[in-house]
């Protein structure tokens, strides 16, 4: 320390220089809430609801008085964390703008995804101004001249102070950061503002980081528990439609058929639209409809996290019963989990994935696993020449890739095809323009959004080309097929939606959206029929004629009761009567017993084939790790 400095820290009184940091404190605290934007924590607010702007601003505080222990420099600590804030809030406002919900804590699992192909999706929702950009290099620049010039508060020799001080905060930012329940008595909905089934409305009345706190606090205490009881309940009622789904006769002279699901990336039919209740902008879902089931598809995300959807589906679980689950392949922790795949496996079949991307992507490649899929065909394994339209593969490479896995001989196949080419940001140029503007848009969406909406029905009427494609390729084949084709959820054409408006007058985050199933070979007659996501394994394996596992009957016998419970984070809650609360309430119990695989024993005999396994469990409902579960049999 030079001989300035050390005169200068002289000179500063202990009360100036605890001012300073008072000053600061406030200061972050003021910005804070101007950068948040909500008015209850706005400056106004710290006399009339002060619990309000100071919660929202107390993690932001605390990492500055870290770093003052740290550094030494105030105006250096305080100015790292409000940048550090301004990012965040940054990145919550480009996902508000292209999913609709704000940031909630399993989104930070996404930073880990950035070096795993992430980046290449991901990237493409980053602004294309260079202001922001510029922003934050001009904020890097102060803080290194703050480093470089900021004489230090207090010497560096502070006789173990500067330690104790600098531990104990790291202590307390420690506790909130893994979640210690006596944060709860600040950040709960009875001080300051939460509703859990919106992190919107949260964010909205209690600013970003408190809603962020909150819901980070409300998942570290959520434990998934099972009521045996309430199973038992269910299973009675139920029990003798369930055992009549699981007694319906196989047709012996018939093999299993081949199985391939197409999950299509932000596939939806525009005609929910206003302005285009009568364009038939998907015509080969229309024609094969007719031909099959098919109908509207409640899932349980909008705008992104396929994987939300793509889980249920594989699963036949669904994440409203695993409130803390946000991006279940991010979050799973065992190496076998039941799923359709593993159910298929038992009966003889080969499962494949196949996905033109990179395949660590969503962690995709350890979760396959744990799902029981033989093999997962991702980027590499295409082609080099494969077809790229816009910034990803395009459809037609992904029905090139599903006809050359196809076998003519030796057992059943199950493939599992996730689409690419229709993934947003909608503002990359496709490779046939003059196709792209003939596009008609409803005249009252602003020109400014007009041609992510062109972009985006570009991309899908592709899907709807391909499902074509595929379905007559499928009904040449000298073996039996069925396909199942759905979206995993709409577009974020945030902007397109408001303007518009939907025929049904509900807002973005509760439109369902599409699904198809049909026997190419042998067209059927035309079944309109609501689902959700996790209820289509159910019916496939129904139509594909496996009928031996009861949670999949049980699934089907509940479908109509609890298909449009199933809505994306943030939506408003359907109306639901009596009886549908409570085999809601039920099939929660049924689903935590599932994923432990511990419901088979609570099955009585009838519903059991006399294959099943059924594994010795501990008695420790949150301590018995998902094991064998129903359905995988010797």
């Amino acid at each position: 320390m030079t001989p300035a400095y050390s005169n200068l820290i002289a000179k500063r009184s202990l009360a100036a220089r605890a001012a300073l940091v008072v000053v600061m404190t406030v200061a972050l605290i003021l910005l804070t809430g101007l950068l948040d934007g909500d008015d209850g924590v706005a400056a106004s607010q710290l006399l009339a609801q002060p619990a309000f702007p100071l919660a929202n601003a107390m993690p932001g505080v605390l990492v500055a008085l870290l770093l003052l222990a740290l550094t030494r420099r105030t105006f250096l600590s305080f100015g790292l964390a409000f940048l550090m804030q301004a990012v965040m809030y940054g990145v919550n406002a480009l996902k508000v703008a292209n999913l609709g919900t704000p940031l909630l804590p399993a989104d930070f699992r996404m930073v880990g995804q950035l070096r795993k192909g992430g980046m290449h999706v991901l990237g493409g929702y980053l602004p294309h101004s260079p202001w922001p950009y510029l922003a934050i290099v001009g904020g890097l620049a102060l803080i290194v001249a703050l480093w470089r010039l900021e004489p230090p508060l207090f010497a560096s020799r502070t006789g173990g102070k500067r330690l104790i001080a600098g531990g104990a905060l790291a202590a307390v930012l420690g506790t909130l950061l893994i979640g210690v329940p006596g944060w709860g008595n600040l950040y709960n909905g009875q001080k300051l503002w939460l509703e859990p089934w919106s992190a919107a409305a949260t964010t909205s009345h209690s600013g970003l980081v408190s809603s962020l706190v909150m819901f980070h606090l409300q998942d570290r205490r959520t434990k998934q528990k099972a009521d045996p009881a309430a199973v038992g309940q269910l299973l009675q009622t139920t029990g003798d439609e369930v055992r009549a789904r699981m007694q319906a006769p196989a047709d012996q002279d018939t093999a299993l058929p081949d199985i391939v699901v197409v999950q299509s990336e932000s596939f939806f039919d525009p005609s929910i639209l206003h302005g285009y209740e009568n364009a038939n902008l998907t015509p080969n879902l229309t024609r094969l409809a007719t031909n099959g089931m098919s109908g509207p598809l409640h899932v349980p995300t909008f705008g992104g996290g396929t994987i939300r959807t793509e889980f249920e589906v594989l699963t036949g679980l669904s994440l409203r019963y695993f409130s803390s689950m946000q991006f279940p392949y991010l979050q799973l922790s065992d190496k076998v989990v039941p799923s359709m795949v593993r159910t298929l496996r038992s009966h003889g079949y080969e499962t494949v994935a196949i996905h033109g991307n990179d395949p660590t992507f969503w962690n995709r490649n350890t979760a396959f696993k744990a799902l029981g899929f033989d093999r997962f065909v991702s980027q590499s394994s295409f082609p080099a020449n494969a077809a790229i339209d816009g910034k990803y593969m395009a459809d037609s490479a992904m029905t090139d890739e599903i006809m050359a896995q196809l076998k003519d001989s030796g057992a059943p196949q199950f493939l599992f095809a996730i689409s690419l080419e229709a993934h947003g940001p909608y503002d990359v140029t496709p490779k046939d323009t003059a196709a792209r503007d003939a596009i008609p848009v409803p005249f009252a969406v602003d020109a400014k959004d007009k041609v992510e909406v062109q972009n985006y029905i570009y991309h899908m009427q592709h899907a709807d080309q391909e499902l074509g494609r595929l379905a007559a390729l499928l009904a040449k084949r000298s073996r039996p097929t069925l396909l199942l084709f759905y979206g995993d959820h709409l577009p974020g054409l945030n902007e397109a939606y408001r303007a518009a408006g939907f025929v049904d007058g509900q807002n973005m985050l509760g439109q369902a959206g599409t699904w198809l199933l049909i026997d190419p070979r042998n067209p059927g007659n035309p079944q309109r029929v609501d689902m959700a996501s996790w209820m289509l394994p159910g019916l496939l394996l129904e139509r594909a004629g496996i009928h031996d596992d009861a949670y999949y009957a049980l699934t089907q016998v509940l479908a109509p009761s609890l298909a449009k419970l199933t809505r994306a984070p943030g939506a408003t809650p359907p109306p639901i009567d009596t009886q549908q609360q409570q085999f809601d309430s039920d099939m929660a119990s049924v689903s935590v017993l599932r994923m432990k695989g511990k419901l088979d024993k609570l099955l009585p005999a009838s519903m059991l084939p006399s294959n099943t396994v059924v594994a010795k469990q501990d008695d420790d409902d949150e301590a018995m790790p998902p094991g064998a579960a129903m359905g995988m049999h010797r």
